[in-house]
């Protein structure tokens, strides 16, 4: 009886340190699927970066800079976006950022957040134009 006490208490104190993760790890939100569709995502609409440059560049620094540093830094944040999606067309199968599927184009420091760094580095997806969003919640009433 003794002994099966001391077994009961032993197995009792070292199940309390006994921890599993039972969540998805970070990285498995980022398949060969995903990357796919950011890559044909990057080829097809990349090229929105453009406009949406003019905009926010019209907005922040005004009229002439909208007009000119925005469609210049539009037109080379578009041709990134084709580069990069052409590089993970070909290589959706594999995972090519450290061992997975996430985007390999982000700079040192950022923390791969969905909304855009205005000045400098890509987000997983092109910008949309128009009424398009991808939330869900609205304030709006639709009938």
């Amino acid at each position: 009886m003794k002994k099966l006490l001391v077994i009961a208490t032993a197995f009792a104190a070292l199940s309390g340190f006994v921890a599993a993760d039972i969540h998805a790890p970070p990285g498995s939100t980022y398949t060969a699927g995903r990357k796919l569709g950011r890559a044909l995502s990057n080829i097809l609409y990349g090229a929105v970066e453009i406009p949406e440059q003019i905009v926010r560049k019209n907005e922040t620094y005004g009229r002439k800079a909208g007009s000119t540093y925005g469609a210049v830094d539009g037109t080379h944040r578009a041709l990134r976006r084709l580069g990069y999606g052409f590089y993970e067309l070909f290589t959706f199968t594999c995972p090519t950022y450290r061992g997975t599927f996430k985007p390999p184009y982000e700079r040192c420091g950022e923390d791969n957040r969905i909304e855009m760094n205005v000045h400098d580095g890509l987000s997983e997806f092109p910008p949309e134009l128009g009424f398009e969003t991808y939330f869900d919640h609205s304030r709006a009433q639709r009938y």
